[in-house]
């Protein structure tokens, strides 16, 4: 029998004259956009064109709120109060969902960037921080987190929908979290073991840890990160992949 899966994506984040990826190429073969909003990466000219583009492909928009942090793309951790965590994610949704009510759109999900979501997996008050914001702002929205992460708990102890998520590109340690970035195998680019890892993960709920060990993980959706060096390859040869073995691509909103 089919299953069906959700493929993700980041986007948004080009800025000014520097542009990150073709979008218009990238979003051929995923049913999710993460579009940053402006705090990690991102302005309001290309956000507004990766939400046009999304619409014109079918591709279905979410929120990829971070820290304040152009400089450091969002990758650095950052410690602040709660409330002004709280601030961030509501002005970042408002932010976004201003272009989609322009262009006619709703926005499906939010996904928290960089740093933040990974601390957000482990940290219970900032994943209730960042959950109470988002359920604040629309609690029909969708949740994306780790299977078992403090953000999927408070998420769903809130009532709100949570899409699991799994990396097809980047490595996991043995413990099940995401190998810090500059560590041996880090970053999986290499396309035969990316959709190798996207067929296990949807065919056993499994995946080959840094270490050769396999760790279970469980998603609806898989993730593609947007500022891979081959991110259109790795999406391309994905998607296909998924397809030719029965495997359903639809956006997180029809598989959660």
């Amino acid at each position: 029998m089919a299953r069906a899966i959700d493929l993700n994506t980041d986007a948004g984040e080009s800025f000014g004259r520097w542009v990150l990826v073709d979008e218009g190429q990238l979003f051929r073969y995923v049913t999710s956009a993460n579009i940053a909003c402006g705090f990690h990466a991102g302005d309001p000219v290309s956000i507004w064109r990766s939400v046009r583009t999304a619409k014109s492909l079918g591709v279905a928009v979410g929120a990829h709120p971070g820290f304040p942090d152009l400089m450091g793309f969002g990758r650095r951790e950052m410690q602040v109060s709660l409330e002004e965590l709280k601030a961030y994610v509501i002005y970042q949704l408002g932010a976004l969902d201003s272009f989609l009510r322009v262009e006619g759109m709703e926005m499906q999900h939010v996904k928290a960037h960089g740093a933040l979501y990974n601390m957000a997996w482990v940290r219970e008050d900032y994943a209730r921080a960042l959950v109470e914001a988002v359920h604040s702002y629309n609690r029909r929205l969708i949740l994306v987190a780790p299977y078992g992460s403090a953000m999927a708990r408070a998420a769903e102890e809130l009532g709100l929908k949570v899409a699991y998520e799994a990396f097809i590109d980047r490595g996991y340690t043995p413990d099940g979290r995401l190998a810090p970035r500059g560590t041996p195998g880090a970053l999986v680019t290499d396309l035969n073991k990316v959709v190798e890892r996207a067929l296990s993960i949807v065919d056993r709920g499994v995946v080959e840890a840094v270490d050769g060990r396999l760790i279970e993980v469980r998603a609806h959706t898989l993730c593609i990160h947007g500022d891979s060096p081959n991110a259109i390859e790795i999406a391309k040869a994905v998607s296909s992949k998924l397809r030719e073995v029965g495997v359903e691509l639809k956006p997180m909103a029809k598989v959660v």
